[in-house]
């Protein structure tokens, strides 16, 4: 990505047509009814799309060529994570690519190589987070690890571990010795009966809950330390960027809908779509949508160049879920009865939206910590 915005704010000739085809790609694959048919599945996408998108190297992106993945980094994700996000497309890819991140920081060789080469052979993997209490602190874990000679013991639950049941790993957060370390859980290693599946706002997310009580890994599964830190740090940034990014197109698609409805419906012998108390909010979507994306792609600009993007992050993240959140809540509402009910395609995207805003950390949340950062 650029490293500026305004006039230098440009894709190379490899990101713009990774932009594109990424674009017509989800077009295709993920119509509005094909959005709802996977919803009823168990999985909730279509392994054929997940083979599809690993043959395009689209699941590797950040993973160094060393390891056989692309090597083009995480902000050239955003090129997939937008377009995405436009047409709800349903699949394990957000989840494995914050553990690539995380195994990237965080991991040693060894782990590395055994991470990615699941990955790069088309496995999903996901991260283990997030507790009951709520806490979007990744660095104040509950969950226990008690080193024993060789092993590790796990104690204790996780919640909201996206895409558990088709991971083949998961990167899990816990405290060892009062202090964040991390495991790397393989799905041989989970204990049976381990996954439940949570009911969650947006039918298009899979979701698990994870008890951890009775899994043990080895002690070489383990990060600890600084590169603990360092992974999970690394996890909650591509979080937000990805998320970011994919409200950004959820955005773009809802704003798509709203516009076609008011240059169709009538009322009192006009298009409801010349009412200025309608046309008015569509132009703060507008100017909304590219807010966030002028956030999304800076923040993803500065990754590339190995800067450090917090703040830039933290305030596309805060953007991003007001914007989509207003978006999608304007588009129920212009529909008028028939917003909301469950045919009405806006309401999936208010489902999307509501589940994005308050996922690592919503506009208040980010808000807040950037008044410590920059005051």
């Amino acid at each position: 990505m650029p490293a500026q915005l305004k006039n230098t704010m440009t894709f190379s000739d490899e990101q713009s047509l990774l932009l594109d085809t990424a674009t017509e790609f989800f077009r295709a694959k993920s119509p509005t009814a094909q959005v709802r048919e996977r919803m009823l599945s168990e999985d909730g996408f279509d392994p054929a799309h997940w083979q599809e998108m690993t043959d395009l190297g689209w699941t590797t992106l950040a993973v160094p060529e060393e390891y056989g993945g692309t090597g083009m980094g995480l902000g050239a994700a955003t090129c997939i994570a937008e377009p995405m996000g436009r047409y709800l497309f349903a699949s394990p890819w957000l989840a494995t690519q914050m553990f690539v991140q995380g195994l990237l920081a965080g991991g040693d060789a060894a782990q590395q190589s055994r991470g990615f080469a699941a990955v790069v052979a088309g496995a999903a993997a996901g991260v283990a987070v997030f507790e009951a209490g709520g806490s979007w602190d990744l660095m104040a874990p509950e969950a226990i690890i008690s080193v024993k000679g060789h092993s590790a013991l796990l104690q204790g639950t996780k919640t909201f571990v996206y895409d558990a049941a088709v991971a083949e790993s998961l990167l899990v957060s816990a405290q060892l010795q009062g202090e964040p370390a991390l495991a790397l859980l393989t799905r041989e290693q989970a204990a049976a009966g381990a996954l439940l599946r949570e009911t969650v706002i947006d039918e298009t997310r899979r979701c698990y809950q994870l008890t951890l009580d009775g899994i043990s890994v080895p002690a070489e599964n383990l990060i600890t330390g600084a590169a603990a830190v360092s992974a999970l740090e690394a996890i909650a940034q591509s979080a937000w960027l990805l998320l970011s990014a994919e409200a950004a197109g959820g955005s773009a698609g809802v704003l798509e809908i709203i516009v076609d409805y008011l240059n169709t419906r009538s009322a009192f012998g006009r298009k409801i779509g010349s009412y200025q108390g309608l046309k008015h909010p569509c132009v703060d979507i507008l100017i909304g949508l590219e807010r966030t994306r002028s956030h999304v792609y800076h923040a993803a600009s500065l990754l590339d160049a190995d800067e450090d993007a917090e703040v830039a992050l933290r305030m596309a993240k805060a953007a991003a879920s007001d914007v989509f959140a207003f978006a999608g809540d304007r588009a129920v509402q212009f529909h008028g009865g028939f917003g909301f009910t469950w045919e009405c395609d806006a309401q999936l995207y208010l489902r999307r939206a509501l589940f994005n805003q308050y996922s690592f950390g919503d506009a208040a949340h980010h808000r807040k910590r950037l008044g410590n950062l920059l005051l």
